[in-house]
């Protein structure tokens, strides 16, 4: 016989999280309807950061600049992230760790000189 008194703490921890997080989410959108501020309009409903109607065909087609933006944010943050750890271990990896970065860094500014050439930056 299995026992399995041994998974109350991590339920209990579960059931406290998931309670939590219904509170978060749940408890600002009440509050905002008892205290009248949940007044939708228009212009609280128009778009913002995607540049399109949130409400048409989700089929319609929009401009390539978002995937362009998007995925030069994902190169730069990853840029970000292995900086960090490099700069940690450059003491170890010595003159051959710090040479690499600097290839890799220098990749990353030709690359954002070409987006930037080409109106990849450039918003109409």
């Amino acid at each position: 016989m299995v026992d399995l008194s041994q998974y109350l703490p991590i339920l209990i921890f579960l059931g406290i999280a998931f309670a939590l997080s219904a509170l978060f989410v749940f408890l600002p959108m009440g509050v905002s309807r008892l205290t009248g501020s949940h007044q939708p309009s228009v212009d609280k409903n128009s778009e913002y950061e995607c540049g399109f109607p949130a409400f048409e065909d989700p089929r319609s087609q929009f401009d390539v600049r978002f995937y362009l933006v998007a995925i030069l944010f994902i190169v730069f943050d990853l840029e970000a992230a292995f900086l960090f750890p490099w700069a940690v271990s450059l003491g170890e990896t010595g003159w051959a760790g710090w040479l690499t970065m600097m290839v890799f860094l220098g990749e990353l500014v030709i690359a954002f000189a070409y987006a930037w050439k080409k109106g990849a930056l450039d918003w109409e």
